[in-house]
């Protein structure tokens, strides 16, 4: 049993160490640029999305369909500058709820067809963002190191702390 797990997680988990900074970075950017395009569009078609949060729904559509744009447009700039990440990312699961229970619920027969919705996708990668943060490619992290913030200094001491599953 030691050589399977030597073999098959331990390697490999030493191995891919180095590429840990990839997972964050390419979703900050994969989510950041579809959410930034996303707002920028609702943003300049306001007459024809305030028609569609009405039909949706969603109450006062005048109030919130410039509300929510301007959150997609700016949460996606921010995880696309892995800036302010453990703040944006919540308010986007925020909207993707809004968005599934306003524009999908009635769709869902099951909960095979709920966790197809990419807006379930969506509201899983924000929330892991949210938890995991941005990575060391990232404004925020530049900024932690630029101002010796205390989590910055505490990952600096005991770097492999990041890298570790939580053992459970």
């Amino acid at each position: 049993m030691n050589a399977i797990v030597r073999t098959f997680i331990d390697s490999p988990e030493r191995l891919s160490r180095p590429l840990l900074f990839l997972g964050p970075l390419a979703a900050r950017i994969v989510v950041g640029w579809v959410f930034l395009w996303s707002g920028w569009t609702k943003l300049h078609n306001l007459p024809q999305m305030i028609q569609n949060f009405s039909e949706w729904g969603i109450p006062y559509p005048e109030v919130m369909t410039p509300f929510v744009s301007g959150v997609e447009f700016v949460g996606g700039l921010l995880l696309l500058l892995g800036l302010f990440t453990r703040i944006a990312a919540p308010m986007l699961v925020v909207v993707m709820v809004v968005a599934t229970i306003a524009a999908k619920l009635d769709q869902a027969d099951s909960l095979e067809t709920l966790l197809g919705f990419e807006e379930v996708a969506y509201m899983a990668l924000f929330g892991w963002l949210g938890v995991a943060g941005p990575g060391p490619v990232s404004l925020d992290h530049l900024l932690q190191r630029m101002t010796g913030s205390e989590s910055s200094i505490r990952r600096r001491a005991n770097p492999s702390s990041q890298s570790e599953p939580a053992r459970v």
